[in-house]
């Protein structure tokens, strides 16, 4: 056409248009709406301190695969397409005569009267690409969340193995003592091998937890962009939690869709008009169409399901949020038992510490023996075993209340 004088308008570029947004999360619909749901969610701040919690987060967040996000990149492409629903439609028609004559036209649709139904259509998609946002939230907090409780299984491993460290030298040190007042006739080698018994199994002890600390260690590496060997410690994290669970916002969004699929569906069964004009040759014909599935027997039938569809829609979100709630309860319940464990463990490995330094000085003075010194020895680094599990235990549960929040990432992070 170069010389013909016509202008054409200029198209933007393939790449451009299939070029992802950089923020997953807009609140702003395609029909110009703003939505709730999404807001709520780009609100939500991480409850997570600078430290070796963010420090995870960054790492396992870096190497997101975000399979979540291409749906919502995938629904919001299908509630730009919806978005035009009402406009005509053209296409063209092609017949073939009893006369063995192809006729070609070109027809135009436009729709006067559907009951509402385009617009239903245009509220499915906005309500579905609400719930691939909420998807993706979830998504998201939950592999924060499994990050972090691989970094816990792994600094939980490593305090235990810690404790059975420092405690070596002093069992060692007892067997020691042991080999010699049996190689000088004063005890049995009974009571040596069963010393050297608890010996072992301390060993072992150790041996399993560095195992299992390079084990989460690996786990939680190969789903990190950064290195995470080095990251080491905890933070507290508040558990006063006011934002909705993510599993509710949900249940909404899926009920709104619902109903806008009712009201599609209601659409479809009653009566609507269109307008249509098509150009065949050198003619034009124009005129009026009545459609719809047509009225039945059945249709009262069909219309009250629809109406109770919309009904079972909103009595599942009050199920989710009975659901929601009763997790969330457990959760906290089973918070509070952890942190009294933790205080009563404090105490008791404390008292089985002055209980030990009792029974090592009277076993200097001659008074006990060996093997009852090691037993209450034992006793001690069982407490202070279990005394540093459950602080990475108070934490863990913490973190499960956060993600079921969602309040591990920052929503206009995500």
């Amino acid at each position: 056409m170069e010389g013909a004088g016509v202008n054409l308008p200029s198209l933007p570029s393939m790449g451009a248009a299939s070029k992802p947004s950089t923020q997953a999360l807009t609140p702003v619909q395609a029909n110009g709406e703003s939505s709730a749901i999404i807001e709520s969610l780009i609100d939500r701040r991480s409850l997570l301190p600078s430290g070796p919690y963010a420090q995870v987060s960054n790492a396992v967040l870096a190497a997101n695969s975000r399979a979540a996000e291409a749906d919502l990149r995938a629904a919001k492409l299908r509630a730009e397409a919806r978005n035009s629903n009402w406009l005509p439609t053209l296409g063209p028609s092609v017949s073939l005569t009893s006369l063995g004559d192809v006729v070609t036209s070109l027809v135009v649709d436009a729709v006067l009267f559907d009951n509402g139904g385009k617009k239903a259509e245009r509220d499915y998609a906005a309500a579905d690409v609400e719930v691939a946002a909420v998807t993706l939230a979830q998504d998201t907090n939950q592999r924060v969340l499994q990050g972090l409780e691989l970094y816990l299984a792994a600094e939980k491993a490593r305090a235990q193995a810690q404790v059975n460290a420092d405690a070596m030298a002093q069992m060692e040190r007892y067997a020691y003592i042991m080999s010699e007042r049996v190689k000088g006739g004063i005890s049995s080698r009974v009571d040596l091998n069963i010393v050297q018994q608890k010996l072992n199994q301390m060993q072992s002890q150790m041996a399993s937890d560095q195992e299992a600390t390079t084990t989460a260690i690996a786990e939680l590496s190969a789903m990190s962009a950064n290195p995470v060997d080095g990251i080491r410690g905890t933070s507290s994290i508040g558990t006063e939690l006011t934002a909705k669970p993510l599993t509710v916002l949900k249940a909404e969004a899926e009920a709104s869709r619902a109903m806008a699929e009712a009201r599609a569906a209601r659409a479809g069964l009653l009566p609507s008009l269109t307008a249509s004009a098509s150009r065949s040759g050198g003619s034009t014909s124009t005129g009026l169409n009545l459609g719809g599935a047509g009225i039945g027997f059945g249709t009262g039938a069909s219309l009250k399901a629809l109406e109770e569809q919309q009904a079972a829609a909103n009595a599942r979100v009050g199920q989710v949020q009975e659901d929601a709630n009763r997790s969330l309860r457990a959760l906290e319940a089973e918070l509070a038992s952890l942190q009294r464990q933790e205080a009563q463990a404090q105490t008791l490995a404390s008292q089985a510490a002055a209980n030990y330094q009792v029974y090592a000085a009277q076993q200097r003075e001659g008074t006990r023996s060996v093997p009852e010194t090691v037993g209450l020895f034992e006793t001690k680094v069982r407490a202070e075993r279990e005394a540093a599990a459950l602080k990475y235990d108070v934490a863990r549960v913490a973190l499960q209340i956060a993600a079921e929040k969602g309040v591990l990432v920052d929503g206009d992070k995500i």
